[in-house]
């Protein structure tokens, strides 16, 4: 079925960096798009970045308030996938989830798909927050 497990967050003072980490477990990732969600308490989950599956290209998609300042990658042979955050503001505050979903639910530009209904197995989270 798989597994996700998250782990990294912390809380950091605001221009800070952090790296949050996926492990997947029990699938192989190869054949798998990978996204990050966040959610504050009481608000819509946000969908991140997502990173497409190695065997339709590996391509990466941010949404805009994170471009530039994050980024996602995969570690195959250890069957992980990082969100490197780096210029940390209060703002991205928020439990992050990892997620998967079918090779052919790709990343598009505009991070409107895969949408959340599309993720079929979802990590437990991780909190982060950034203080000013």
């Amino acid at each position: 079925q798989g597994q996700l497990v998250e782990s990294g967050g912390d809380s950091v003072q605001s221009g800070g960096s952090l790296t949050l980490s996926c492990v997947t477990s029990g699938f192989a990732l190869d054949y798998y798009t990978i996204g990050w969600f966040r959610q504050v308490a009481g608000r819509r989950r946000e969908g991140v970045t997502c990173i497409n599956s190695r065997v339709s290209g590996g391509r990466a998609e941010y949404v805009d308030s994170v471009k530039g300042r994050f980024t996602i990658s995969s570690d195959h042979a250890k069957t992980t996938v990082y969100l490197q955050m780096n210029s940390l503001t209060p703002e991205d505050t928020a439990v992050y989830y990892c997620a998967r979903a079918d090779s052919g639910h790709g990343c598009t530009a505009t991070m409107g798909r895969p949408t959340a209904r599309d993720y079929d197995v979802w990590g437990q989270g991780t909190q982060v927050t950034v203080s000013s």
